[in-house]
Formats: structure tokens, C-alpha cells, sequence
């Protein structure tokens, strides 16, 4: 088959409606991208009267330009056919269907010999089609939406499906293949690779500086998530400790960092939920933010929180560490894999407010040794996991 030439498949990737979504998947491939040719194709959502649901909610499913270009990449954004809510079993067939007669010109123009699906369903199942069709191999990132996928039968019949058709899987953490394999995927075939942190976009800024821009005394203690504002991130399992943590920190605050994301949009029952514990003045959300400005509020900060409630492995917690603070989260999915000692950070039970908060309490009086946590981020920069995502997509075509 000679070189690769690949197709990155994911209908979760940055475009100029929705420039947060999917970045990780980006940093990633796009590394790839700069060792190997790539063209990404992200197939977006569509049926006839999704157009009327926007008079309710105007940021419902947007629609980017049907060809952009990235840092000099070209992005496909084929529309394929999907009823919101229902028949959502379907959204593979139908994504693969809607991405044919793309990858139809670019199988004459590009050439391409690989497809590269991130999430097994729909996008690893429609890839698996596609690569059927076109009789060149499949390789899937597990990246941790197959954990609540998995409990819904007719999706987890295709996200088996995808897996089993599939050259290669991709995990981004050993507990997601510890999961697909429990659920009968082929274990052997499945390499964990994780994702790593670009140490040029985090570093640690000068605290006073980055408080300042912020508006934040330097004598406070600030914590600070980062993630889209749905329920599974967690926000308002901290926001619901906090009267509590500021009767023994007084000058505590909690910066929020997110908006809204494919998976919906819960800021306005945060900014309830803030109300109503009367802690306004404690509480800032700063909106979603590009990368490459995220180092401001984390160097401005004492601690990253996350109680979240499922993740693969979470790029936010080696963005976090790379600008020197230690992570408090949750024992769910990869979580521990990332803050694997315990001088990075604490993992708690999750659904224990009682362990998360007396877990904050420890980490807001604790010493952090912050040049062990940076270097830790150092040995987990992108360098490394690129040199082996390269060479497993050689060897899959040579």
C-alpha cells in the first residue's frame, strides 16, 4: 500500500461555529499530520427541520462551511441525516452514508490508504463502512463516550461491531481497554496510547500577572475547572461544597471555565445553583477560552477541581499540571492514570461530597512541590505519543 495517507474521521472536531470542540483530537492528529499527509473529515448532524428547533435554541447543531481549512489541513464537513432523540442506533449507517461521496473524490484526489475514527460509535462504525467501501483499513481511538454507550444495547451491539472490524484500536487509557475488552472486544488489538500536553501553549505565567488581568488579589485562594458545561463534568458538585470550604478558607474563589458543547449546556442552572447559596461573589465563569489563553486563569490559580463523572483520560488535567497546579478528581475511567502519584494531585471516591471536600480542604493547606508536577508534564509532552501513533499507521500500510 506504500505510505500512509490518511482520512481522520470524527464528527467531534474544532470548526469556526464550534472552534472548542474536539481540540484535543486535533492537537493530537495534527501532529500526525506534520510527520504524515492527513485530511479530516468531521460529518455534521442534519434533518429537514432542525431549522425550527433553532427559534427555541439558536446554537442548536451549527453548521460550519462544508470546507475549511487549519494551521494549512483541509476539514470536510459532510451533512448526513439524523432525527434528534430518536433513532440515534442509525447515526453510523447514516454518517457513513452522508460521507460517501466525499470520500469518494478524496479516495481519486488524495489516495488515502487509512481511515483514523476517533470514538467507536457512531464514528468508529461508520469509519469501519467506509473502509469496507473502499477496501483500506480502519483504526479507532477509544477517547471514553463508550463507558455510557455501552449501557444502551442496540449502540453497544455497533460499538462492538465497529471494534471488531476495526485494523487497530487506540485507547487513550488502560481502564477504557480494560472496559471494551470486559465487554468482548478483542483485547489484543487495542494499544493504549494517551494523549499529551503542548508545553508550549502551558506553562506557568507570573501569578501576579495572571491575577491581575484577572482582576484577583494575590493574597485569595483560587480554584478552577475547565470543561464544556454539562452535567458530567461535575461543576455543581463543587459549587455545592463551597459555603462549606469558605468557612475555613474566607478569601476562597472558584473560577469556571467552559460553555456550551455538543453535549448541551447547564450554565444557567450553575448560575442557579450559585444564587441560591448566595455565593455570587465567590463565583466567576469566565466563558469558553482558546488554548492557547487557558494558561492565564490556571497560572492565576492554587488548585484544579474536576468531579467529574466519566472520562477516558482528561487533557485538561496535563494542561493544568504544565502550568504547575496539582488536580483534585474522581476515580472514574483514566483519571487515575493521569494523576498516578500522589504528588500530583488527589483522587477521590466519586458521588462522596463528604471525600471531595475534606480532599480540597488537605489540598488548599498542602505545600505542593510545583517543579515535581511540571516535570511530570514534561515527560507527558506530545513528543512521545506522536512517534508511536506515526509508526503504528506505517506499519498498518506498509
Amino acid at each position: 500500500m506504500g505510505s500512509p495517507k490518511i482520512i481522520v474521521f470524527s464528527s467531534l472536531f474544532p470548526n469556526s461555529k464550534q472552534p472548542n470542540a474536539g481540540v484535543f483530537i486535533r492537537e493530537r492528529m495534527f501532529r500526525v499530520g506534520s510527520e504524515i499527509p492527513i485530511i479530516v473529515v468531521s460529518p455534521v448532524p442534519w434533518f429537514p427541520l432542525q431549522g425550527l428547533i433553532r427559534l427555541l435554541k439558536p446554537n442548536y447543531r451549527p453548521q460550519p462551511q462544508k470546507i475549511e481549512e487549519q494551521s494549512g489541513i483541509t476539514i470536510y464537513h459532510p451533512r448526513f441525516f439524523s432525527i434528534p432523540v430518536l433513532f440515534r442506533a442509525s447515526d453510523g449507517f447514516f454518517m457513513a452514508l452522508g460521507s460517501l461521496l466525499t470520500l469518494y473524490r478524496l479516495k481519486k484526489e488524495f489516495g488515502f490508504n487509512l481511515i483514523d475514527a476517533h470514538f467507536a460509535f457512531p464514528d468508529g462504525y461508520a469509519a469501519t463502512l467506509l473502509g469496507k467501501w473502499f477496501s483500506v483499513p480502519v483504526t479507532i481511538t477509544l477517547r471514553g463516550t463508550e463507558v455510557p454507550l455501552s449501557r444502551i444495547p442496540a449502540r453497544k451491539k455497533k460499538l462492538l461491531t465497529a471494534l471488531r472490524r476495526a485494523r487497530k484500536v487506540f485507547s487513550v487509557s488502560d481502564s477504557l481497554k480494560r472496559h471494551v475488552a470486559s465487554l468482548g472486544a478483542e483485547e489484543e488489538k487495542i494499544r493504549v496510547i494517551g494523549n499529551g500536553v503542548d508545553l508550549k501553549k502551558f506553562y506557568p505565567m507570573d501569578r501576579a500577572e495572571a491575577r491581575k488581568q484577572l482582576n484577583i488579589p494575590l493574597g485569595e485562594k483560587v480554584l478552577i475547572s475547565v470543561g464544556g458545561l454539562v452535567e458530567r463534568k461535575g461543576f455543581h458538585r463543587v459549587i455545592e461544597l463551597l459555603p462549606e470550604l469558605i468557612k475555613s478558607h474566607p478569601n476562597l474563589h472558584y473560577l469556571i471555565v467552559g460553555g456550551e458543547c455538543p453535549e448541551g449546556n447547564i450554565r444557567p442552572q450553575l448560575e442557579e445553583q450559585v444564587r441560591r447559596l448566595g455565593i455570587e461573589k465567590r463565583v466567576r465563569f469566565l466563558g469558553a477560552m482558546p488554548s492557547n489563553e487557558l494558561r492565564i486563569p490556571l497560572s492565576a490559580a492554587d488548585l484544579f477541581v474536576l468531579a467529574t463523572a466519566n472520562e477516558g483520560w482528561a487533557n485538561v488535567f496535563l494542561e493544568a499540571m504544565g502550568c504547575g497546579l496539582p488536580v483534585i478528581t474522581t476515580d472514574v475511567g483514566g483519571n487515575k492514570e493521569v494523576i498516578c502519584r500522589s504528588e500530583l494531585g488527589i483522587i477521590t471516591p466519586f458521588g462522596e461530597p463528604d471525600k471531595l471536600k475534606f480532599a480540597l480542604l488537605e489540598a488548599l493547606d498542602k505545600a505542593w512541590n510545583h517543579k515535581d508536577i511540571l516535570n511530570y508534564a514534561a515527560a507527558n509532552s506530545w513528543d512521545s505519543r506522536v512517534t508511536v501513533l506515526t509508526e503504528e499507521f506505517k506499519g498498518l500500510t506498509n
